[in-house]
Order: structure tokens, then C-alpha cells, then sequence
């Protein structure tokens, strides 16, 4: 069966979309076949930052609108087999599409698709209901900035709430000499706030503006980055196996006990 994630936040400027481009370029590398699907109507850039955005044609209104098919609409990754994207309509805004409208692309998506992950808009209206409709588990993803947190954590009640039970924690941004110095919160301390599972930890690293800027995702542009292998990571528990968080730097061993300790990675 498919599996419908959504990447959402509540909080503007996370990472949602990073997060979302990456990993799903992480998860097709690993033999997967995974749709992309665009939910920031009038806002998109998940093709930005694929590098596939002179290659848009339709989009999913085309697609609502009867005046393509849905395999018509998709944009194929060359790069990676089996990486798709699903674009939202720029010059359109959020209501122009209604949650049910939403749930029936994407219920015909799972069908071709072992991952459906979709990139969930910013704020808690209309976008927010139309990128959760049909998902079936969630990734939060946070700063470790206490207004990014609060935000995340009435997400989270939103998510239960609809009936979205598998949730688990994407803590984005993460500057460990910061931490040291007690300027940033830690990833402890997410989590004791959040109170949902952790499932990675990306690192704040000028690689993801490059890769970004140049609409490459991380695993192809810049395997070796601590970056592209926190996303690789991402992708492998997300297939079940049990992969023990990344060491960001020497100084680190306060955090990565931590870690060791609570999750037993």
C-alpha cells in the first residue's frame, strides 16, 4: 500500500519544502517510487527547488479542471527513477481547491506510488485541510526556535484532532556550538516540548542554500554533506530500519548521548 505523509508545520520559513524536496529525492534513491504533490497554491516553489520548474506544463486545477490527465500533469525527475511532482497552480490561490478535490488526486496517486508526500502549505486554513485530507501520517517540522515549537505542537493537536496518529519530528536547523553556548534550544528540549517521536535531525549547513539555489536536491548535488546523509537517514527509518543519529560535530557527545539514550539509537 501507498503511503501518504504530509510535511507540515504550521510556522512559515522551517523548511517544509527543503525538507520535502530532499527527502523524497532521498526515498527515490532508494529503489522507491515516490509523487511529490505541491499544496502551496499561488505560493509554489517545490519545483524551484527540484530544478523542474521550465518543465511544468499542467497543474493539479489542469488536472481538477478536466483539461488534463493526471499522468499529464506529473513532471518527471530524470535524474532520479521514479521521482515525480505533482505542481500547484501559481497564479491560483489556496481556495480554489477544496479538501475532497484534494483527496481524490491524491487517492489516485497511491495507486501508481509508494510514497505520496506532500508539502503542506504554511499557516492552519483552507491549505493546511487540503494538504492533510488524505494523509496518514505526518512529519512535523521544527526550528529550534520556541515560536516554531508552539506552532508545531497546535499542529500536532490539529493532526490528532483529524485522525492523523503517526506523527514523528523533523528538527530542522540545528547549529550544535550554538547549543553548547545555551543560545539554542536542544533537541532534548524539543522533544520533551513536543512530545512526539524523533525521526531526524538536520543540520544547519550552507550546502542546503547551494543545493537549493541551484535546484538540485542534496543526494545527487552533494552526497557526502552532513545534510544529504541526515536525509538519507530520514528516508531509511521511514523504511524501518534503525539507523543511529549523526554526530554534527567532535564537541557533540553531550547531545548524541542524549539522543542514544532516549531512543536507544
Amino acid at each position: 500500500m501507498s503511503r501518504i505523509i504530509v510535511i507540515t508545520s504550521g510556522k512559515g520559513g522551517v523548511g517544509k519544502t527543503t525538507v520535502t524536496s530532499n527527502l523524497g529525492a532521498a526515498i527515490a534513491n532508494l529503489g522507491r517510487k515516490v509523487a511529490l504533490v505541491d499544496a502551496d497554491f499561488g505560493l509554489r516553489n517545490l519545483d524551484l527547488l527540484l530544478g523542474l520548474e521550465e518543465r511544468v506544463v499542467y497543474t493539479a486545477l489542469d488536472v481538477l479542471a478536466g483539461e488534463c490527465r493526471l499522468a499529464q500533469a506529473l513532471v518527471k525527475d530524470k535524474r532520479l527513477n521514479g521521482l515525480v511532482l505533482l505542481p500547484a497552480a501559481q497564479n491560483r490561490n489556496k481556495e480554489s481547491v477544496e479538501p475532497e478535490q484534494m483527496k481524490t488526486i491524491i487517492t489516485a496517486l497511491a495507486k501508481g506510488y509508494d510514497y505520496i508526500i506532500v508539502d503542506s502549505p504554511a499557516g492552519i486554513e483552507l491549505g493546511f485541510r487540503n494538504s492533510i485530507v488524505a494523509a496518514k501520517e505526518a512529519l512535523i517540522v521544527t526550528t529550534p526556535e520556541i515560536a516554531a515549537v508552539r506552532d508545531a505542537d497546535r499542529v500536532i493537536g490539529l493532526l490528532e484532532a483529524e485522525g492523523v496518529s503517526k506523527i514523528n519530528l523533523i528538527v530542522n536547523r540545528i547549529k550544535p556550538h550554538m547549543i553548547e553556548e545555551n543560545k539554542m534550544m536542544s533537541v532534548e528540549d524539543v522533544l520533551e516540548l513536543l512530545g512526539v517521536p524523533l525521526i531526524g535531525v538536520i543540520p544547519d549547513n550552507e550546502a542546503v542554500i547551494v543545493s537549493t539555489n541551484k535546484g538540485e536536491p542534496l543526494i545527487l548535488g552533494d552526497p557526502g554533506s552532513l545534510p544529504a546523509l541526515a536525509f538519507k537517514n530520514i528516508a531509511q527509518r521511514l523504511e524501518g530500519e534503525k539507523v543511529p543519529f549523526l554526530n554534527f560535530a567532535s564537541d557533540q557527545g553531550n547531545i548524541l548521548t542524549k539522543l542514544r539514550r532516549i531512543f536507544g539509537g
